[in-house]
């Protein structure tokens, strides 16, 4: 039986990195086992994707297709900055290589996997064929009880993106994108209950990661005096660093013998400093800026226990990382990926008020610093990590499409 013809589009895809293109080159690995998939990601990535490829000839049938303007022509995008209005140009232009090759290749599938924000934009052919559009979030805001405490460029941000959320009804590209796609793979519950109610039966909820059962620790390491906590992600104000910081201040006063790492880089970085100073936690607390890879790897497995304060979805790879690892994860309940965890192997705090958050991540590193209760967890996070493998994954992401397009041929 020949496979189904895909066409994903993965501008974030590229072996051996996190996030979110980590996560497109999970999502492309695993369905290139049920489909014959042709792949459009940035020229950039082909330097990283072909040598792996070659590595491992059992992929080389993904037929992948590159796309960049010249580095002179886009000098100003550095890294992240620029990011949004360089993938919504990217966007534009591959539109007609999206075109020419679904229809000389007689694909009628579109899947729209990377970036998974439903505000950005998405291939004008692409969302006319079967449109599989996400996973995908980016409607979920952060309180101004919160947000008051970041600087002054991370308040704009958020009160645009609350306006921009709240306009959602009236924004005609998203309620065209929620009307032309067939499967919408929603992150979290929040963003399922902003798809227009006439399209809410085409969007399920799905999460964009899945647990590397190759990322195993030994849980039974040598315990030392301190207790090493660690929290990774991008130092973006809204990724909840400040939370953790403030319930570290209360959490040593009850026991002195934790620490903590803040892996990573970014614009909240003097803030976060600043609130380090503040409370007299240099010792207790050690910003290591970003990390490569490997280093990463070194520090998780040296860790006792991960924590994710993110307010929205937010460093989940780490945290299916840390219950691959046998880790327990202390986190705030983001509708999404939370809906992975329980409290057998993880302490997940709704988010409530920012004094109880504050307080109730405090609680749990204090519960944590017991090894007793760290063994107890991780055993059973690591146990639950087998059936939220990329493996398990990439049957649900096949049995999803599949029944979408026979449901849709069918008519």
């Amino acid at each position: 039986m020949n496979k189904l013809k895909i066409f994903v589009s993965a501008y974030a895809c590229e072996p051996g990195l996190g996030s979110e293109i980590g996560v497109g080159w999970h999502w492309v690995l695993e369905m290139s086992k049920y489909f014959e998939l042709w792949v459009l990601t940035r020229k950039s990535n082909q330097s990283s994707i072909e040598p792996w490829i070659t590595k491992y000839p059992e992929y080389n049938h993904i037929h992948f297709l590159y796309y960049d303007w010249p580095k002179w022509a886009r000098f100003w995008k550095k890294g992240l900055r620029g990011v949004r209005t360089y993938y919504n140009i990217w966007q534009y232009c591959t539109n007609d290589i999206v075109k020419r090759t679904m229809q000389e290749n007689d694909i009628h599938i579109f899947h729209h996997l990377t970036y998974g924000n439903v505000l950005w934009k998405v291939s004008k052919y692409g969302q006319m064929q079967f449109f599989v559009w996400g996973p995908v979030g980016g409607l979920e805001s952060i309180p101004e009880e919160y947000s008051r405490h970041y600087n002054k460029k991370s308040q704009i941000i958020e009160r645009i993106r609350r306006i921009a959320i709240a306009m959602t009804f009236y924004n005609r590209a998203f309620r065209q994108r929620c009307k032309q796609a067939n499967l919408i793979l929603c992150k979290t519950e929040i963003t399922r209950n902003r798809v227009p109610q006439k399209y809410v039966d085409k969007a399920i909820l799905f999460t964009d990661v899945a647990t590397d059962i190759s990322n195993t620790s030994r849980l039974s390491r040598k315990e030392n005096d301190i207790i090493e906590f660690i929290t990774i992600g991008h130092l973006d104000a809204w990724r909840g660093f400040d939370l953790t910081i403030e319930a570290m201040a209360k959490a040593i006063k009850e026991n002195a013998h934790i620490h903590l790492t803040i892996v990573g880089d970014g614009s909240d970085k003097k803030r976060l400093e600043k609130l380090i100073k503040r409370f007299s936690l240099e010792k207790a607390v050690t910003l290591t800026g970003k990390v490569p890879m490997e280093t990463y790897k070194k520090m998780m497995d040296r860790a006792d226990v991960v924590i994710n304060a993110a307010l929205k979805e937010g460093a989940v790879t780490v945290s299916f990382d840390c219950m691959a690892m046998g880790k327990p994860l202390i986190c705030l309940d983001t509708t999404g990926y939370t809906r992975y965890f329980t409290n057998e192997y993880a302490i997940l705090i709704p988010r409530t008020g920012r004094k109880e958050v504050i307080q109730n991540i405090k609680e749990g590193i204090v519960r944590l610093s017991d090894s007793k209760e760290r063994k107890k967890l991780g055993q059973k996070a690591q146990e639950a990590s087998i059936k939220f493998s990329w493996e398990n994954h990439g049957k649900e992401i096949r049995d999803a499409i599949v029944n979408a397009y026979i449901s849709y041929s069918s008519k």
